[in-house]
C-alpha cells in the first residue's frame, strides 16, 4: 500500500510537472507574439525610392501616418473570443483560427475532469471504509485509510485548482490571439527598392 501511494505521489508530481511547462509555453508564446507584433507595427517594410535628384529612406510607420484617413478595423473581436472561449475552451481559438490549440485545450482539460471524477470516487470509497473501521474498541478507527482519504480528497482538490487555471489561461490566450490576429508576427522584414515606376520587392529572414 505504501509503494502505491508513493507511486500515485510521483505520477502527480509529474502531471505538475507537465501542466507547468504547458502553462509556461502558452504564456511565452503570447509574450513573443506580442513583442514581435510590436516592433512589426514599428519597421515592417523599408522603401528605397532611386532618383536622380536624391535619395531618402521611408518607412512603412510614415505611410500609415499618411493614409490615416481610413479607420483601422480588426477582424477578430477580442471580446467576442473571449465570450467564445467562456462558453466552450478552445471556441475562442477556434475563431481566431489557433486550431492547433484546440486539441490542447480540450486534451489537458479532459484529462483534468477525468482525473478529478476518480479521485473523488477514490475518496468516497476510502471515506466509507474508514467510518467502517471506527468501532467502540477502535473509535479511530484504521489511520491508513484515514490517510488515504485524505490523500484522494488532496488531490481531488489540487486537480479542480488546475483545472480553473487552465481555464483562465484560455480565455487569456483567446484575448491576446484575437489582439495579435492583424499583425503580422513572422520572422521577416521586408524590403523594398523603388527605381522610376518600378518596385521590387526583396525579402530576408533572419
Amino acid at each position: 500500500m505504501r509503494f502505491i501511494s508513493k507511486l500515485i505521489i510521483y505520477k502527480f508530481s509529474a502531471v505538475k510537472f507537465i501542466f507547468g511547462a504547458f502553462l509556461i509555453f502558452t504564456i511565452a508564446g503570447n509574450f513573443s507574439n506580442l513583442a514581435s507584433a510590436q516592433n512589426h507595427r514599428i519597421i515592417t517594410e523599408t522603401i528605397f525610392p532611386l532618383t536622380n535628384s536624391s535619395r531618402s529612406v521611408n518607412l512603412t510607420a510614415d505611410t500609415i501616418k499618411a493614409n490615416s484617413n481610413t479607420k483601422f478595423k480588426m477582424k477578430k473581436d477580442p471580446w467576442k473570443a473571449v465570450l467564445y472561449s467562456a462558453i466552450i475552451p478552445g471556441a475562442g481559438q477556434f475563431y481566431n483560427k489557433s486550431y492547433w490549440k484546440i486539441p490542447i485545450i480540450a486534451g489537458v482539460g479532459g484529462y483534468f475532469v477525468y482525473e478529478i471524477i476518480k479521485n473523488n470516487n477514490k475518496f468516497l470509497d476510502y471515506k466509507d471504509l474508514y467510518i467502517n473501521s471506527q468501532t467502540p474498541e477502535n473509535p479511530q478507527g484504521d489511520l491508513r485509510l484515514k490517510d488515504l482519504r485524505e490523500f484522494y480528497s488532496d488531490q481531488r482538490d489540487d486537480f479542480i485548482i488546475y483545472s480553473v487555471i487552465l481555464y483562465v489561461v484560455n480565455l487569456i490566450d483567446a484575448y491576446v490571439d484575437a489582439q495579435l490576429y492583424d499583425f503580422d508576427v513572422s520572422d521577416k522584414i521586408r524590403f523594398g527598392i523603388v527605381q522610376k515606376e518600378k518596385l521590387i520587392k526583396l525579402s530576408y529572414n533572419f
